[in-house]
């Protein structure tokens, strides 16, 4: 179990959920090398929404401050030198499934940049989140997400802080709730069954984001820390570095370096990346096993998605 570090006080927003802070172990040495290696830290304790910020959450906010998502924006011809015009208009980047089986190395066969997609058209023109406000918000870059934590008057968790949150307890343990995926055949996260990207049997009731809350909540009462959507961290995108943890647990620590969370194989503009965590509901066993606690991907800070969103906590 996690060892706690016992502090309460009220919730500085109805409905937070007060996590103990501890020390655990942060990552794993089981799967993908980003996640490698395992290794002791801790943090102090903090108050974190019981789930991911909600369209109908999000709309207050953008109701209350007039804020335009970046996917509702042309993008700035100076930021993206060369970039063909068609690329600059306002956008977002889709999930759309293949009509057949395609390399799976490549995600532009599924991944689709839509003009007109954005947080109130999550398809893209002709969709809306009319029916779904309970569902999680996405196509939100990071300067939406800081946005809005600013005005909420909360913070973006740290990597370390939102993969002790998601364990509920459980240290090192497979998934948010134990260490087999569907306990006795029940799905208890949105992710995808069949095969990837081209055959979603959807047995766990959702092709694609579910509302918040429809999956057991984990040890700390929080929902869907695992699939539905991923969720922004605060940490620069780096790979843990084991001599800074071969001997004891580093207290509270922040991943990564802004310079250096670009993607240097990526030609054109030297985007840097934060961490996301938690996997999606585009997250299957035939590819991208990140539906759990220890997993993490790079996310450009300038690009929104689909399956891509965020909650916040506050720091006492």
């Amino acid at each position: 179990m996690l060892e706690p570090m016992t502090e309460t006080m009220s919730p500085p927003v109805t409905g937070m959920v007060w996590i103990p802070g501890g020390r655990f172990r942060m990552g794993s040495d089981e799967h993908y090398p980003e996640e490698a290696p395992a290794h002791p830290a801790s943090v102090d304790g903090f108050w974190i929404d019981p789930h991911t910020v909600t369209n109908a959450e999000f709309a207050v906010f953008v109701r209350r401050t007039g804020h335009v998502t970046v996917a509702e924006r042309p993008a700035d011809p100076a930021s993206y030198p060369g970039a063909r015009p068609d690329l600059l208009a306002a956008a977002s980047t889709v999930f759309v499934p293949p009509r057949h089986r395609v390399d799976l190395r490549d995600p532009y066969q599924w991944w689709t940049y839509v003009p007109g997609a954005d947080w109130r058209h999550p398809q893209g023109p002709g969709s809306s989140i009319r029916k779904m406000p309970d569902h999680p918000v996405v196509h939100v870059t990071w300067e939406d997400v800081t946005a809005y934590a600013d005005w909420a008057g909360k913070q973006v968790p740290t990597e370390a802080e939102w993969e002790f949150a998601a364990r509920g307890g459980l240290d090192g343990a497979e998934f948010a709730w134990g260490d087999e995926f569907t306990p006795d055949g029940r799905h208890l996260a949105n992710t995808w069954q069949g095969e990837f990207p081209i055959e979603n049997n959807a047995t766990d009731g959702y092709l694609r984001t579910a509302p918040v809350g429809r999956y057991p909540a984990n040890g700390y009462g929080l929902h869907d820390m695992i699939g539905n959507v991923w969720e922004w961290t605060a940490d620069w995108y780096g790979e843990h570095r084991p001599a800074e943890h071969a001997c004891c647990a580093v207290t509270n620590p922040r991943g990564g370096d802004r310079d250096a969370s670009h993607d240097r194989a990526v030609r054109g503009p030297r985007i840097p990346r934060k961490v996301m965590k938690g996997g999606s509901h585009l997250c299957s066993p035939n590819y991208c096993r990140r539906y759990r606690p220890a997993a993490r991907m790079p996310q450009a800070v300038d690009t929104s998605t689909s399956h891509l969103g965020f909650r916040c906590i506050v720091r006492p």
